[in-house]
C-alpha cells in the first residue's frame, strides 16, 4: 500500500500498487510522483519502490522511436539546382537592361561626366526592355505549376511541388500564389526582406525539408 502526492500536491492514499500503476497508465501519475509506503515516513519516487520498475530494479524505459522518413521528398542538392537554373532563366531576362545600361554609362564616360542621377535614369530607363520577357517567364512558371506542379528547373531536376495535406497537385493558388508570388514580394521588402530570405533558406534544413515558402503555401516538394 502506499501513498502519493497527486499533481494539486494533496496526499491520495492508501492504495494499492495496482492503482497507481492504473493512474500511470491514464497519465494521472508517472515513475517521478512523490510516494511513500504504508508504515513509512520516507517519501521517494514511485520508480524506486520494486512494485512499479523492472526486474532488475530499474525503472522501465521506453524503447526509442525511429523518426519516420518521407522517401518521397526531394534531395535538398536537387531543390538546389532547380533553384538555380529558374534564376538563371530570370537573370537572362534581365539581359536587355543590362546591355542598354552598360551602354548608357559608356556613352556617359566616353562625354566626361557621370552622376548618380544619371545612373538611376539610365536603369529606370532600360528596365522596361525586360518587362516583356520577364511577364512571359513569369506566364510559362505559373501555367507549369498549375498544371504540372512544376517549374522549368524541377522538369530538369525531377521534382514536383505538391499538397502536404494529401499529395494532389498544388495548382496555381497553393502553387505559384502562395509559395511562389507571395514570398517573392516579402523577399523585396527593406530590410525584412533579407531576413525572410535568409530564414526561408535556412528552413530547409528541417526534418520534411519545407522551406518557409512551402509552409505559407502548404506544399512540400516530391520526386516527380
Amino acid at each position: 500500500m502506499f501513498t502519493i502526492i497527486g499533481g494539486d500536491g494533496k496526499e491520495y492514499g492508501p492504495v494499492t500498487a495496482e492503482q497507481i500503476r492504473a493512474w500511470i497508465n491514464a497519465g494521472r501519475a508517472n515513475l517521478a510522483t512523490a510516494a511513500k509506503a504504508l508504515g513509512t515516513e520516507e517519501w521517494r519516487r514511485v520508480g524506486d519502490y520494486a512494485e512499479f520498475s523492472s526486474p532488475d530494479g530499474a525503472p522501465p524505459v521506453m524503447a526509442a522511436v525511429a523518426p519516420v522518413t518521407d522517401e518521397t521528398l526531394g534531395h535538398r542538392g536537387l531543390r538546389l539546382l532547380a533553384a538555380l537554373l529558374d534564376g538563371f532563366l530570370e537573370s537572362l531576362c534581365w539581359l536587355p537592361t543590362s546591355q542598354a545600361v552598360v551602354r548608357a554609362l559608356g556613352a556617359a564616360l566616353s562625354s566626361g561626366r557621370l552622376t548618380p542621377q544619371e545612373l538611376v535614369e539610365a536603369f529606370t530607363g532600360a528596365i522596361g526592355k525586360s518587362i516583356p520577357y520577364l511577364l512571359g517567364l513569369m506566364v510559362l512558371q505559373a501555367a507549369l505549376l498549375t498544371f504540372r506542379g512544376q517549374t522549368v528547373g524541377k522538369i530538369a531536376t525531377g521534382l514536383r511541388v505538391v499538397r502536404v495535406a494529401d499529395g494532389s497537385p498544388a495548382g496555381f493558388l497553393h502553387g505559384f500564389l502562395l509559395r511562389g508570388f507571395l514570398p517573392r514580394c516579402l523577399r523585396h521588402l527593406p530590410l525584412i526582406g533579407v531576413l525572410f530570405w535568409f530564414v526561408d533558406n535556412c528552413f530547409i534544413f528541417r526534418d520534411d525539408k519545407r522551406c518557409l515558402h512551402d509552409l505559407i503555401g502548404g506544399t512540400k516538394v516530391v520526386k516527380a
